[in-house]
């Protein structure tokens, strides 16, 4: 495989994730607008479980079966390659259709837990019909998964990005549609169009399957020739052994992606019970559970998908780096994976807090809760910096041969995370959460960051230093967007309407870019950082 071809699938795929996940993000726009707060809440209780269940039904298998292809692939083995597909396919099948029966069966056990019993509005009934309609999904995503990953340890991206866009184009639109005909024209329940909300999972992933089955009889007769004409004889590895080496690959990577899904799971058990108890009343507490768990969850996902995506580019050399023990290089690589991330997401999400009010009033418009979810908001957004650096210092651990400890900081935060909860919420309410939230993915970045220290004698020095340059010019940057939006609000404010909150956003968001890459170019941060120059803003600045 050429260069041209190499770099051309990575830019295939990437483009492709980001786009199912700008689509992710979007249709909560709509569907807000639809099925509001309670809406919002009941279908966060639903893809709790159902995220936690796909991890849990593929355990990292389809990134390993990548990996396994590609390995066996290098070595002209394309036979063994192909029988790993094969069983691994079966094994997904299998835990496709226990994972969707444990988690139908258990749905009412699973609603019982989050709803207690002296709440109002959303019942256990509710929550149990939605769970089990997003149930189905789980039959299909673990095979067709697999089948991505194998298409990819054949450096034939194109499958994988066109079925990831296809599936969220035709959930959105089923979601969408489904949702909309049954409240307006049916004049159904909101459970109802939740319920078809949450089923949208399984027809996204049908479409999915449809275009890899549809790749898979374009490509198989290209695919067997490889099997015809492999340059070597066939490993005689027993399933055991094609098994255990399997799993070498997927064991630890599982409980990384978990890390999200998992916090969120704590929030569902003990957030209702915990504000019920101190007599929130019931329009609060779904206004806040839905901002946490979704709504604004959404909002923070956007930074974190920008940076993780550039800082991770940087990071598949790394391990070859550590093998071949140029310090060098290695130390070079970690160091502009974590600095892209404080770069990038730390005055983001500076921003984002400064201007929760606007960019929710922007995006979901504007009414009497605005002001509580705009709060909730500016707790939230700092904590997408600890999310995406947990992402990048898990691979870079990954990348060092110290994958088991991203699993052991991650249960730090989860045991955290569950301790401090409900003492937090009894002492600051809703914000408790977040706040909770915070403290224990905080802690988690702290220990990979010790990890990768201590592992490979990393300094961490340089890191700090520019991180502290970054917090000043993103102090700077505060300064002029609560400038710019005190003089604004002069003439429009955020209860003027979601056009109004655009306006501000187009005004404050441009004078503080522009300060922040003003002060970061000129400072040469960007270019340290990055590593070269950044043509297109030497063009800009006339340098």
């Amino acid at each position: 495989m050429n260069k041209n071809t190499m770099i051309r699938g990575t830019i295939l795929l990437t483009s492709a994730t980001f786009i199912s996940k700008f689509l992710g993000m979007i249709y909560t726009i709509p569907f807000e607008s639809l099925v509001g707060a309670t809406g919002g809440k009941l279908y966060g209780l639903a893809y709790g479980p159902y995220t936690i269940f796909i991890s849990l039904s593929t355990i990292g298998i389809p990134l390993a079966v990548s990996k396994f292809v590609a390995k066996y692939n290098s070595l002209g083995d394309y036979q063994t390659s192909h029988r790993m597909y094969k069983l691994a396919l079966r094994l997904m099948m299998v835990t496709g259709v226990l994972s969707f029966l444990a988690l139908f069966i258990g749905a009412k056990w699973l609603a019982g837990i989050y709803i207690p019993d002296n709440s109002e509005g959303i019942t256990v009934e509710d929550v149990t019909m939605v769970i089990r309609m997003v149930s189905f999904a789980l039959i299909i995503i673990p095979p067709m998964s697999i089948t991505r990953g194998f298409f990819q340890g054949h450096q034939s991206m194109g499958p994988t990005a066109i079925s990831q866009v296809i599936e969220q184009i035709v959930r959105i639109s089923f979601l969408l549609i489904s949702v909309y005909i049954v409240i307006n024209v049916f004049k159904g329940s909101i459970t109802t169009a939740v319920g078809f909300a949450t089923f949208s999972a399984f027809i996204g992933a049908a479409a999915s399957a449809i275009v890899l089955v549809w790749y898979w009889r374009k490509r198989q007769r290209h695919l067997n020739k490889y099997i015809d004409n492999q340059s070597i004889v066939s490993v005689p590895m027993t399933n055991q052994e094609l098994f255990k080496e399997l799993l070498s690959y997927a064991g630890p990577f599982v409980f990384v992606g978990l890390a999200i899904p998992l916090y969120q799971q704590i929030d569902a058990i003990t957030f209702m019970r915990t504000l019920v108890n101190l007599d929130y009343s019931q329009a609060v507490i779904d206004n806040s559970f839905s901002t946490i768990n979704l709504y604004g969850h959404k909002l923070i996902m956007i930074p974190i998908t920008l940076a993780t995506g550039m800082s991770l580019s940087a990071l598949p050399t790394l391990t070859k780096s550590y093998v071949d023990r140029n310090r060098d290089l290695l130390f070079r690589q970690i160091n502009q994976s974590l600095q892209i991330i404080m770069l990038l997401i730390l005055p983001a999400v500076i921003g984002m807090s400064l201007l929760s009010t606007e960019i929710w009033g922007a995006f979901y418009s504007v009414n009497e809760y605005t002001p509580l979810n705009a709060d909730l908001l500016s707790w939230y957004a700092p904590v997408a910096l600890f999310f995406a650096l947990f992402t990048v210092s898990s691979s870079i651990l990954q990348g060092i041969n110290q994958q088991r400890f991203a699993i052991y900081s991650l249960v730090l935060g989860l045991v955290l995370k569950s301790i401090l909860n409900v003492p937090l919420l009894n002492w600051l309410g809703p914000t408790g959460a977040v706040v909770a939230t915070g403290l224990a993915s905080f802690a988690t970045v702290a220990a990979n960051l010790w990890c990768i220290k201590t592992a490979i004698n990393f300094s961490l020095k340089q890191l700090f230093k520019r991180t502290l340059l970054m917090s000043i010019f993103s102090g700077l940057m505060a300064i002029a967007v609560i400038v710019m939006k005190y003089i604004v609000n002069f003439f429009v404010t955020y209860q003027d309407g979601r056009l109004a909150n655009i306006f501000i956003l187009l005004i404050t968001v441009t004078a503080g870019a522009g300060v922040y890459l003003l002060l970061s170019y000129h400072s040469t941060l960007i270019e340290r950082v990055v590593g070269s120059r950044i043509r297109f803003l030497d063009r800009i600045f006339n340098r």
